[in-house]
């Protein structure tokens, strides 16, 4: 009889778990994936993605599949994002869900995926460093490194006459690289940030040696790898993108240990701090463990330097040279924002940061930039820590999640005339892309939006103003503006593919002894 009732009991209890079972199954059967191409077997969609340019492939497929779009890559089941009324429900209700990160092949090179904010797990270490940026990038130096953001742009502009000086030396019309000298401001203004010093000048060999090594990796990063999308391959790194980031990366990582000895160094002989700066923060680092490492190690923290390099430096002078680019095909708006300038600066020989909330033709020529050209087209991949119910799709647990951010800056059901740069629609707007606006989101949203927007602002929005209020850009005059090379050079970001060459004439009369006051020590 206790034999038979026990059974009874077993029985009753695994017919119950398969009602559960069966229930559950049922649900999720009832939700579909969302459309997509088909794909064929073994490599799936992967021939889908085209060239090198995915962002522009996946923008011209949701004609057809619209803007919520599925791909089977490999082995990687991928949800693609195209809409800012899709993005902003994937990002208001499953942004703890879609948290985690899928980390290209390439960049877990040296544990880089483990010490990096931006493609490391979501849990303890990335909560520790993201406090760590907000406490120090944010709260403490944003403000503090006012003097030193002035310095980089002033050396900028003292560079840029330089080089047009030069050039006509040589007999030519003036013409400069313009990306050339907006990476040495933006690369400097982020070694001040870390190490309270220029790292690229003609007496840095580390820093010009950083520089070559840096834009390598981003070109092993940025290149499309089978290897990510079929695992199997990953030993065999077929196009020698993990060889050559593991080589590239070892040469940056040196000099970086480099910069950190001599501040430890200097640390233990017990000299003065002058001045208390990132690298202090990191390696002052106390924790209790009870969230994250109670000390971050120094090889995390020789990474979390190499990021910040990377990526304060690529993404900010990207964003300036496309809107130069931009002004230059529109004459029209760059001598509206020159006027605005006038009437705001008036004579004053330099733009000032108090002077930039009193010019919102400049900062909606900025954010008109960067909706047409993001620095990120497609944010760095999400991974889903569970299977979601999405707009009537079921999203798998581990689904990596692009947000084309190229293609949301053009959706149509968002922006009037999306293809056409046109400051004038911010004007009345309080749209903007602090990430709470889904139709632009060049730095993300949510929990893992770039910690760096703050800062990135700032310098954006200073060294356009600066540049436009010191010259007037013209380009070669057997280019019509119309023509200019628009086309795209994906690495770890967006940039063009023809270098921006331009030429910068004086706009005052007293401009000589305006510059000649530029370089302060």
């Amino acid at each position: 009889m206790e034999c038979s009732c026990s059974s009874i009991f077993w029985l009753t209890a695994i017919a119950l778990l398969l009602v559960l079972v069966l229930k559950k199954i049922s649900h999720i059967s009832t939700k579909s994936l969302p459309p997509g191409p088909p794909g064929w077997p073994v490599i799936g969609n992967m021939l889908d993605l085209g060239g090198v340019m995915p962002h522009q492939t996946l923008y011209k497929l949701q004609s057809k599949y619209g803007p919520v779009m599925w791909l089977q890559l490999g082995s990687v089941g991928t949800l693609v994002v195209q809409s800012a009324k899709a993005a902003a429900d994937l990002f208001k209700n499953h942004d703890i869900a879609i948290s985690d990160r899928k980390c290209p092949d390439a960049v877990k090179v040296h544990g880089y995926n483990q010490g990096a904010i931006s493609v490391c797990r979501y849990g303890p270490y990335w909560h520790l460093v993201r406090r760590l940026y907000a406490s120090e990038l944010i709260n403490k130096q944003i403000d503090g490194m006012a003097s030193a953001r002035r310095k980089c742009i002033d050396d900028m502009i003292w560079s840029i006459e330089e080089e047009t000086e030069a050039s006509r030396a040589r007999g030519g019309l003036g013409e400069v690289v313009v990306s050339k000298s907006l990476f040495l401001m933006t690369f400097n203004l982020m070694g001040n940030f870390m190490f309270s010093k220029n790292l690229l000048g003609s007496d840095s060999r580390e820093g010009h040696d950083f520089f070559d090594a840096m834009g390598n990796i981003m070109e092993w990063a940025g290149k499309p790898n089978v290897a990510d999308f079929l695992p199997l391959l990953k030993w065999v790194d077929p196009q020698g993108l993990r060889r050559g980031a593991t080589k590239d990366m070892a040469r940056a990582l040196m000099i970086v240990a480099g910069f950190m000895q001599e501040r430890m160094n200097a640390r233990c002989s017990e000299k003065e701090m002058i001045k208390r700066d990132f690298l202090d923060a990191l390696l002052e680092y106390e924790g209790d463990e009870k969230e994250g490492p109670d000390k971050i190690s120094n090889q995390n923290i020789k990474i979390i330097i190499m990021e910040a390099l990377f990526g304060g430096t690529e993404t900010t002078s990207s964003v300036i040279e496309w809107t130069l680019t931009e002004l230059l095909r529109k004459p029209e708006i760059m001598r509206k924002a020159q006027a605005e300038l006038d009437s705001v600066v008036g004579a004053k020989s330099k733009v000032e940061e108090s002077d930039i909330n009193k010019l919102p033709y400049l900062q909606a020529i900025i954010k008109e930039s960067l909706r047409l050209h993001p620095s990120v087209p497609l944010l760095i991949p999400r991974n889903t820590l569970k299977g979601i119910d999405y707009l009537g799709y079921w999203i798998p647990k581990n689904t990596q999640v692009w947000v084309n951010a190229w293609a949301i800056g053009r959706d149509p059901e968002f922006w009037d005339d999306p293809l056409t740069f046109k400051p004038e629609r911010f004007l009345d707007s309080s749209i903007d892309y602090k990430g709470q606006h889904f139709g632009l989101i060049p730095f993300g949203s949510g929990r893992r939006m770039c910690v760096g927007m703050s800062m990135a602002n700032r310098v954006v929005s200073l060294a356009v103003a600066s540049l436009l209020h010191y010259f007037h850009w013209e380009l070669d005059g057997s280019i019509p503006p119309e023509t200019i090379d628009m086309n795209e050079r994906l690495g770890i970001t967006l940039r063009k593919l023809v270098p921006l060459k331009a030429i910068p004439r004086r706009r005052r009369k007293d401009s000589t002894e305006s510059l000649c006051g530029l370089r302060t020590v």
